[in-house]
C-alpha cells in the first residue's frame, strides 16, 4: 500500500521539497514545517519574495485579498490566490499558482503547487499533494474524538504516528467531493477521487474511487 512520501507526491512540486526528503512518510514531517518555513526564508530570492509582516514571506506575483488572515511562520509561493477571508493560522507553506478560497481555513500544512481549497475547507495538520483538489465544504478532521494517538490503518497496513493531530494526506491530482470528511490520519493515494458527501478513514489505494464505507472501486482506463 503506497502511503510513503515517494509513493504519493512529486516533490520537485514544492519549495518544501528538502523538508519532505528528510522523512520516509508524510506525517513524520508535520511537527517540522513550522521550523523549517524559517530555515527556508533565509534562502528566499529578495526579488520574487517579501516579508510582508514578521514570520510572513509571500512572492509579489501572489494575488492577496485585504480580508485575508496570514499569521506566521508562512510562505505562499509565486501565482497563489488567497481569496476572501481566508484564514491561515500560521507553519503553512503555500505553493506556486494555489488557490485558498474564501473562508478557507489553514493551520500546519504543506499544499503543493496548484492544489486548490477554494471554498469553506479547513485543513489541519496536512499535507496535499500536486493539482489536489478539495470541494466545496470539504474539511480534514485532525484529532480523533477520544483524543488518543492517530493511527495509519489500511487492508495491510497499521502504524502508529505518536501524534495526536493528524489530518489527511492527499496524493498528487486527488479529487475531493464537496462536504466531505476526511478522518484523522486518512492517506489517499495519487489521482484518486472521493465522492461527495463522504466520510473517509483509512488508506485509499491510488488511482481508486471511494463511493462509500467498503466500497473503492479502481478507475476504469
Amino acid at each position: 500500500m503506497g502511503i510513503k512520501i515517494a509513493d504519493l507526491y512529486d516533490t520537485g512540486q514544492t519549495i518544501a521539497s528538502d523538508l519532505l526528503g528528510r522523512y520516509t512518510y508524510p506525517w513524520e514531517v508535520l511537527a517540522h514545517i513550522k521550523e523549517y518555513i524559517y530555515e527556508l526564508a533565509k534562502t528566499l530570492d529578495p526579488e520574487i519574495y517579501e516579508e510582508v509582516s514578521e514570520g510572513v514571506w509571500i512572492a509579489k506575483s501572489a494575488k492577496i485579498f485585504e480580508s485575508a488572515y496570514i499569521g506566521a511562520p508562512c510562505i505562499i509561493d509565486e501565482d497563489a490566490e488567497v481569496r476572501h477571508c481566508a484564514f491561515i493560522r500560521g507553519s503553512a507553506i503555500i505553493g506556486k499558482g494555489c488557490v485558498v478560497g474564501n473562508s478557507t481555513e489553514l493551520k500546519n500544512v504543506i499544499l503543493f503547487n496548484k492544489v486548490q481549497v477554494p471554498h469553506y475547507n479547513y485543513v489541519g495538520d496536512s499535507i496535499l499533494g500536486y493539482k489536489a483538489h478539495m470541494g466545496a465544504g470539504s474539511i480534514t478532521s485532525n484529532v480523533k474524538s477520544d483524543k488518543t494517538l492517530v493511527v495509519i490503518k489500511g487492508e495491510d497496513v497499521c502504524i502508529e504516528t505518536g501524534i495526536k493531530k493528524v489530518g489527511a494526506m492527499l496524493g498528487d491530482e486527488v479529487e475531493v467531493g464537496c462536504n466531505s470528511v476526511l478522518n484523522p490520519g486518512t492517506v489517499i493515494g495519487r489521482r484518486s477521487n472521493i465522492y461527495p458527501t463522504s466520510c473517509v478513514r483509512g488508506v485509499i489505494p491510488s488511482d481508486s474511487i471511494y463511493k462509500d464505507k467498503g466500497v473503492v472501486v479502481p478507475k476504469r482506463g
